[in-house]
């Protein structure tokens, strides 16, 4: 009895070591103000890992001494998100700023409505996912729908609670932020870096990025990273009236929340803002690009509702760019998938933002004669929220005479087709669908990880298919086998029977991702998705006429007309009808898994599985007819019980529900 009492006293000693812990934590991370010495903080920690060494039944994943310890991963796993994590508009005057504020203004005049205004971090987009306050999952941005499980490198973040200090009863919570590198701490990394002969990050953006994406959490755990969270999204739950309201209930559950943030009542007061922070941005101690403006009011944010890829509610305000001049030593053209020749400079290299810059795009003809650019020019360059930085303007007082004029080529510069254009566009077109360098950039794009996700087919692999004759089209790849690659450059047994797997494996990919992956002009990830919920087969979009296409919340009549375009061409249907001979899969989940063996269940999942991700066992039961709900209710058929569960598990002994473990779940899919 009294070793029964002593373990009760060492664990009630455990918790409240915890509880003083995550205080200190949220005292130095959230509010800046320590209220102990580092000395003290440190014994606390030592006297608890201690504790829970010596009794290791009471360890937690929660604990703050589990932040650092993982065992290094051979590679990152994919991560659904709850939300999809859309980008964001953006403006780069004055002026459209003000066309955002008409915008809404002009279908929703009675509405009172007021602005968050918030500075736009430079850092790495993430996902944090909580289960009745404890930390279950942290993921990147990745393509906005799905992103990488870094959890475990999240978890070494100080910032980040690990558990929440108050989270009102709420069963998940999907929390919005970004991971970044203040300046001295990127100074010092580069500085280690250097002395040990090793290659130096670009900027403290891309320090960030390379340090939460390290296969060893120890990595991450040493380079100094921290957090702000701007944004939450509560699954069921309607609990707040503004964004104001839930970034203070943000901050008092443990979150690291941005101090510079302001409510303004007009477009003038926060564009007022902006230009504040776009002068003084060399202030703070980490990189600034922008400012972002939300409508405050989470009612209104609902009505205006989104674009497939934007909110309608939010505006980022992207600040001048840093600008450098250079020459333009040559206009090359590539080809894109949907046959468009881009017109690119070859530009004398420079560094712009930290980072380097060789190549600058032309957009089109016309751009290039309204700016009068021409190969040997002395140019302008900016990075402005592209990828590839762009030419501002040509300093044409440097001009020697010798400096050659562009003429876009009247014949495809891969396949020597004819260049047309089509309906009057600015961009110009190679008109044969044949087109070597259209089928690789389509072949890519139906391969990456957001469509069919064949992993190790990349580009070098795919040119060669393509240049030896081995496929046409995306739709060859089903038809491939191990002979076919096993010959090509860099091509082993083992590689051959891996993108075979691969390719196989993705014939189960969901029907978004197949529509997504067919390369429709205009529809992206999240019109894939829409478009997917929509129908029972991929056949039934052949069907849909003009109407019916944009009666579909978010898809507008240039998609829709570009969906009607794609099902008209006989290329397409042809290529289809072989995706459908290799028995790819057509059916939207809700008839695919009619008759699976979980049929009408519903599962709710709790605590940590040690077996399966909680996107991997959520997968597993949907593609077998059941359905995952975040609530137990008297409605739950099954609880799926893992390590440290959270209420969850109280609530559905309290209702009589079947609790299950792994072991049981690992059955029930056998079966």
């Amino acid at each position: 009895m009294a070793e029964k009492k002593n373990k009760l006293e060492i664990k009630k000693e455990i918790e409240g070591l915890r509880e003083e812990i995550n205080r200190h934590n949220y005292y130095y991370y959230v509010l800046d103000q320590p209220i102990v010495s580092d000395y003290e903080y440190d014994q606390l920690m030592r006297r608890l890992n201690k504790l829970e060494q010596e009794n290791p039944e009471f360890i937690a994943s929660h604990s703050p001494t589990q932040r650092v310890g993982a065992k290094p991963l051979e590679q990152f796993i994919t991560a659904r998100h709850l939300t999809p994590m859309l980008s964001l508009s953006k403006a780069f005057s004055e002026k459209e700023l003000f066309d955002f504020d008409t915008r809404i203004k002009k279908n929703f005049s009675r509405y009172y409505f007021d602005y968050v205004v918030e500075l736009k971090i430079d850092g790495l987009a993430i996902a944090l996912v909580y289960e009745n306050g404890i930390l279950n999952r942290g993921a990147t941005r990745g393509d906005g729908v799905i992103g990488e499980d870094v959890t475990q490198n999240l978890r070494t973040i100080g910032s980040i609670p690990l558990e929440l200090r108050e989270f009102k009863g709420i069963d998940t919570i999907e929390a919005y932020g970004e991971v970044y590198m203040n300046r001295e701490s990127f100074k010092n990394l580069n500085e280690q870096r250097s002395k040990k002969l090793e290659n130096l990050f670009a900027n403290p953006r891309n320090a960030a990025a390379g340090s939460v994406r390290q296969l060893d959490p120890a990595v991450t755990a040493s380079r100094q990273l921290d957090t702000f969270i701007y944004q939450a999204t509560f699954p069921g739950n309607d609990l707040f009236s503004t964004h104001m309201d839930m970034l203070v209930f943000l901050k008092n559950a443990g979150f690291r929340v941005n101090s510079n943030i302001k409510l303004c009542a007009t477009i003038e007061e926060a564009v007022e803002y902006c230009y504040y922070w776009q002068n003084r941005k060399k202030e703070l101690n980490y990189d600034i690009d922008g400012m972002v403006i939300k409508v405050n009011q989470l009612t209104l944010r609902e009505r205006l509702g989104s674009t497939s890829r934007s909110p309608r509610w939010a505006i980022a305000f992207k600040f001048p760019a840093e600008q450098m001049t250079t020459i333009v030593k040559d206009i090359i053209v590539g080809v894109g998938r949907t046959g468009a020749l881009t017109p690119v400079a070859v530009l004398e290299p420079i560094f712009i933002s930290g980072s380097k810059v060789q190549r600058a795009t032309l957009h089109n003809e016309d751009e290039i004669k309204r700016k009068d650019i021409r190969i040997g020019d002395t140019v302008l360059v900016q990075k402005a929220g592209e990828i590839i930085p762009e030419i501002v303007q040509v300093i044409k007082e440097k001009r020697s005479g010798k400096e050659k004029i562009f003429q876009m080529p009247d014949r495809c510069p891969i396949c020597g087709s004819q260049v047309v254009k089509i309906n009057e566009e600015i961009v110009s077109r190679c008109n044969n669908l044949s087109c070597p360098a259209q089928v690789k950039e389509k072949i890519k794009h139906f391969v990456s990880r957001s469509a069919m996700d064949m992993e190790g087919l990349g580009p070098a692999l795919i040119n060669q298919l393509v240049d030896k004759g081995i496929i046409k089209d995306f739709a060859d790849l089903y038809y491939l086998k191990k002979e076919d690659l096993i010959n090509l450059e860099r091509m082993a047994e083992k590689s051959s029977h891996n993108i075979i797997q691969a390719i196989e494996n993705s014939k189960n990919r969901p029907l978004s991702s197949l529509i997504y992956a067919l390369g429709i002009r205009h529809i992206g990830i999240y019109a894939s998705q829409l478009l997917a919920e929509k129908i029972d087969s991929l056949f039934d979009l052949e069907k849909f006429s003009l109407e019916d296409l944009v009666g579909i919340e978010g898809i507008g009549p240039i998609m829709a007309e570009s969906i009607l375009l794609f099902f008209k061409q006989k290329e397409n249907i042809d290529i289809i009808k072989k995706l459908q001979q290799a028995e790819v899969n057509f059916l939207a989940q809700k008839k695919a898994v009619e008759e699976g063996s979980l049929k009408g269940l519903q599962f709710v999942l709790t605590g940590t599985l040690e077996h399966f991700t909680r996107e991997e066992a959520r997968d597993l039961i949907e593609k077998l007819g059941g359905r995952v709900s975040s609530s137990v209710s008297k409605k739950t058929d099954f609880l799926l019980l893992g390590r440290d569960p959270g209420s969850k598990y109280q609530k559905a002994k309290d209702l009589n529900i079947k609790i299950i473990e792994e072991d049981d779940f690992k059955k029930m899919l056998k079966s």
